[in-house]
């Protein structure tokens, strides 16, 4: 997983498996126009520098004549960062009404690579069947496809469905584990639930949270290496308001700046 795909990643990761492959849900936590953004930092010789942003939009749409939300992930670098890693990521995805994904797209101009990766979902007799695409540096092409008897996701769409979890009886401790899906293959995931906490974001405000760490599986090592850990808001929005990530080449925070187009006021602020 490379460095920024682990930002959008855990920005993106909340979420509970099904037993039933397309997963329908009630959407409990968002409405159209809703607008999230987020200041970027990195820990540079002790000291934390602003590095960037990011920014999450969703809208009611339409996807193949059929009524969907649609999903937009903005992130960019400022100068200072681009003395270490160049970052300009453009995301777009579907979900059904129900939440349901439909389809991937991420454009990705990371250091001196960029790629595109693609994954359009189908629900043929009960499973989930995913079709992926990646269009690598060279501008070769790599397709590929899998069908799994659950749900599975992409580091976008996963967004507007966790959101809707329920995480009543949570305890510390508490795993799960899910099926994730890019351009070139489906790898599984872990979040573990740590309780909660108050955390404050770049808003001026101070919100109860969910503490939870991301995990991945590594091949190579034969076991889970975990990625951040990250809190999401105590309340029917969950919306994630600080990530701590671990890379390969220092520790990098963000922090949500701002939330327009909420659902409902979050009756967990503190002062």
């Amino acid at each position: 997983m490379n460095r920024i795909r682990i930002f959008i990643f855990l920005l993106t990761m909340l979420t509970a498996t099904s037993t039933s492959a397309q997963c329908p849900l009630t959407n409990t936590a968002f409405t159209s126009g809703e607008f999230l953004s987020y200041n970027l930092y990195f820990n540079w010789k002790f000291v934390w520098v602003k590095v960037g942003t990011a920014s999450l939009s969703t809208v009611s749409s339409n996807y193949k004549g059929k009524p969907a939300f649609r999903s937009s992930l903005i992130t960019r670098g400022n100068g200072k960062l681009d003395k270490f890693f160049v970052m300009r990521d453009t995301l777009m995805g579907y979900v059904t009404p129900t939440l349901s994904p439909l389809y991937f797209r991420k454009g990705a101009e990371e250091g001196s690579r960029y790629t595109v990766d693609e994954v359009w979902y189908s629900y043929p007799n009960g499973k989930c069947k995913v079709n992926m695409h990646r269009q690598k540096n060279d501008k070769s092409h790599e397709r590929s496809e899998k069908t799994l008897d659950q749900c599975v996701y992409d580091m976008l769409n996963i967004f507007t469905r966790a959101r809707s979890f329920n995480s009543a009886g949570w305890k510390k401790g508490h795993t799960i584990k899910f099926p994730v899906a890019d351009g070139n293959g489906v790898t599984t995931a872990l979040l573990k639930y740590e309780g909660k906490e108050n955390v404050q974001g770049d808003n001026g405000k101070k919100y109860s949270c969910l503490r939870l760490s991301y995990s991945e599986w590594s091949e190579r090592k034969n076991k889970y290496r975990q990625y951040a850990t990250f809190f999401v808001t105590d309340d029917s929005n969950h919306v994630p308001v600080r990530i701590d990530i671990t890379l390969n080449f220092g520790n990098a925070k963000a922090f949500v700046s701002s939330m327009k187009g909420v659902k409902t006021p979050s009756s967990t602020t503190t002062k």
